[in-house]
């Protein structure tokens, strides 16, 4: 009997797991990236705050991802050489590469596909900011009241920063500031959801497990009395 409340006990443990597992969720949006060498490094401002320089090169990823920890990066390995090749330097302006990654279909809304990746280079006044450049060769943006970017050249056509499950579905109701690398006022939050149905489940199976155990103790007692 006392091993059967054990494994019984570790069954509920788990079943709460897997609860906490089953409730992550992560958000669909537009991260914002730095090329350093041949690296990508998560932008730590707001594409209208970072002022590139010429012969910077950056980038954008549209993607489900729950922090920047798991922030998908831009794909291809393009540098500035050869994205402004077709762009010589002209006095009085900037040149600044722009990765432009639409994402996978998995990460797209539901009933929209994803352009393909592309590149592009934005020729712009010397005190232009990242968003101005990308305004420039990649229009239409779309921004929300807060100022996060929420599409790139008309991708996606809806939606902005929106919350969705494991599986894809998305939370209705539920909208962040994905990041500071995505926002442009450099703030970075987050709602994090409450306990799932399944975790208190699983916190009701523990207690009466428990009283179980107790009852059985008792009656053990009672009987050797």
């Amino acid at each position: 009997m006392r091993r059967r409340v054990v494994l019984l006990f570790l069954a509920a443990f788990l079943l709460i797991g897997t609860a906490g597992q089953a409730q992550a969720a992560g958000y669909r949006y537009w991260s914002f990236w730095d090329r350093d060498g041949d690296r990508w490094i998560y932008a730590t401002q707001g594409p209208s705050l970072v002022r590139p320089s010429d012969g910077d090169v950056q980038g954008f990823r549209f993607s489900v991802s729950e922090n920047s920890d798991d922030a998908a990066q831009p794909r291809g390995t393009a540098g500035f050489a050869s994205i402004c090749a077709k762009t010589p330097a002209e006095d009085g302006s900037k040149r600044v590469a722009l990765v432009l990654d639409f994402g996978t279909a998995s990460d797209a809304p539901a009933g929209e596909n994803p352009p393909a990746p592309r590149t592009a280079c934005a020729r712009v006044s010397p005190d232009a900011t990242t968003a101005d450049a990308l305004a420039a060769v990649a229009g239409p943006l779309r921004y929300d009241t807060n100022a996060l970017l929420c599409a790139i050249a008309g991708y996606p056509e809806a939606g902005c920063g929106e919350q969705v499950s494991q599986q894809g579905q998305k939370q209705e109701g539920k909208k962040e500031q994905p990041t500071a690398t995505a926002a442009a006022d450099g703030t970075s939050t987050r709602d994090d959801d409450g306990p799932s149905v399944g975790l208190y489940a699983g916190i009701a199976l523990v207690a009466v497990l428990a009283g179980a155990a107790t009852w059985q103790a008792r009656r053990r007692r009672n009987a050797t009395d």
